[in-house]
């Protein structure tokens, strides 16, 4: 049977039944883009849906967005440097209006597809549609953000039919948890890596004592203290995607998978940590974060909130702690492996295609974060896949 696509502009267009068959738990489903959609982004994201159809029957649904994207956060470091030069007199340069298949800061990109549907006999009709569209949003780029490794059998065909070219994501963290209390997750690190993380601990305990809570839903002031904090975080980190509102916060506490973890000055009762999970089954995912950095280095404030991070997970019965992209030399030093991810990108210049097509083979975990220059030297059986 056929496959046809139709595109609808917000999640209110598409029955909770889909969304539930179609993004199960551990993927950020409906109240996901309902969060995305309502809190306040529309100057950096404007979101729609395809929705993938057999028949009278929809089976999937592939989120949708368009963005103009920093050019300095795709190219090769070289030509990074030669754009941000001509941006300073020409600003367009300097960016690429791109529709995307995936979410701004979903931990990977998904097309939701109702059981029995496999994805590599929806991929080439909804990438035919998605280049039409593009066409008439006049943005020169289609991309497929954050794919898993599952799922690039089915996208590398675009490859060919549809000139589609591969690019290396910023990989995704991820860390099994072993036995049922965090005492055996640090048995379970390397000698050198729980020696390091239990010094780091020791050394901020003696510095500054905490008190910790796990919060549901953080009233008004405290929302607003930890935005303090996340905007912070997000000034000091190098890449730079999406912007949140304190509206998301105020959204995203509403709903059912969102968890609050704060971490409170004991002697002055300020707040100097705090991390937004979902908790989703038997997996944790460590979503936005934000730390007081006028403390300085020595408080190490992102190992204290790991720590009650992971006492939380315990408490839960999670298995599975997932922590996303970037901030890599922490996140390994404390147990997390790296999980693949892959963009598929088409221009609609058959030339600055094929420049592009090139460019992208240089495009690798090492080009992408200094960090990872230093896990792959150190760990040489590790490649990307």
């Amino acid at each position: 049977m056929a496959v046809e696509i139709e595109f609808v502009e917000s999640f209110k267009d598409i029955a909770p039944s889909l969304w539930a068959q179609c993004f199960p738990p551990p993927l950020e489903g409906l109240f996901w883009y309902e969060t995305l959609e309502t809190c306040g982004l529309e100057d950096q994201f404007k979101f729609s849906y395809a929705l993938i159809k057999r028949g009278s029957d929809f089976v999937g649904i592939a989120p949708c967005f368009v963005h103009d994207v920093p050019m300095s956060l795709v190219a090769p470091p070289v030509v990074a440097k030669v754009l941000e030069v001509i941006s300073k007199v020409l600003p367009q340069v300097g960016y690429q209006r791109t529709l995307f298949v995936g979410s701004p800061c979903a931990e990977e990109g998904t097309i939701g597809l109702v059981p029995g549907q496999a994805l590599k006999d929806v991929i080439g009709p909804l990438a035919s549609a998605m280049r039409a569209r593009a066409r008439l949003l006049r943005a020169p780029v289609v991309a497929f953000k954050d794919f898993p490794a599952t799922d690039r059998e089915a996208l590398e065909e675009l490859c060919g039919t549809q000139k589609f070219f591969h690019m290396h994501s910023y990989p995704g963290t991820l860390m099994n948890l072993p036995g049922a209390n965090i005492e055996i997750y640090f048995a379970g690190l390397t000698r050198s890596r729980r020696h390091n993380f239990k010094k780091k601990l020791r050394r901020s305990k003696e510095e500054l004592e905490l008190i910790t809570t796990f919060v549901k839903r953080p009233d008004d002031q405290e929302l607003a203290e930890l935005f303090g904090l996340f905007m912070q975080t997000y000034e000091k980190g190098k890449t730079k995607f999406e912007k949140l509102s304190i509206e998301f916060f105020v959204r995203i506490r509403e709903t059912e998978p969102a968890w609050f973890i704060l971490q409170r000055n004991k002697a002055s009762g300020k707040l100097v940590t705090f991390m937004l999970v979902f908790k989703f089954g038997d997996r944790i995912i460590n979503k936005f974060i934000g730390l007081d950095y006028s403390l300085g280095g020595n408080s190490f404030l992102y190992f204290r909130q790991f720590e009650e991070a992971l006492n939380f997970a315990y408490e839960h019965g999670m298995r599975q702690f997932q922590s996303g992209q970037t901030g890599y030399r922490a996140k390994l030093d404390l147990g997390h492996e790296l999980v693949a991810l892959h963009n598929y990108c088409h221009h609609s210049s058959a030339i600055v295609n094929a420049i592009y097509t090139r460019a992208a083979r240089d495009v690798t975990w090492s080009t992408l974060d200094p960090d990872l220059v230093t896990y792959l030297t150190a760990h040489k059986d590790k490649v990307e896949s």
